[in-house]
């Protein structure tokens, strides 16, 4: 088999380059769902200010995704700021994704196993409860 004839293989500086800009796209995209979410609340809720003696947690219909999503698309600031938290959670777990895609288009078995508990352990921790 020639060298043209092989398939590329991503070089470490490419993965690099790769994980870079999506941490760079993931961190720029929440920042600005946040402002805008926040620009919402604070042009549409004006009253006395919150008594931060008592915690209060976030509203029920804010704690799924589903809920956060279908109250984001609504337009509700609420929903729009915790959206932007949320892909902010997500970036950090989408680069290990990408990681994994990366090890398994390199053929690297120990490190795909190895990114692949990771990512089960990343999402055990956020899905279960």
């Amino acid at each position: 088999m020639t060298d043209s004839a092989r398939p590329t293989r991503w070089t470490d500086h490419q993965v690099e380059q790769v994980i870079g800009r999506l941490l760079q796209f993931g961190v720029l995209l929440a920042t600005i769902v946040v402002v805008v979410g926040m620009t919402g609340l604070l042009a549409t809720h004006s009253g006395p200010a919150a008594d931060h003696r008592v915690f209060v947690g976030v509203a029920p219909e804010l704690r799924s995704l589903g809920a956060i999503l279908h109250g984001a698309f609504a337009g509700h600031p609420e929903a729009i700021t915790q959206l932007g938290l949320v892909l902010l959670i997500a970036t950090p777990i989408a680069r290990v994704a990408l990681t994994l895609v990366a090890f398994v288009v390199q053929r690297d078995r120990l490190y795909i196993g190895l990114t692949a508990l990771v990512l089960a352990l990343l999402l055990w921790g956020l899905l279960r409860g």
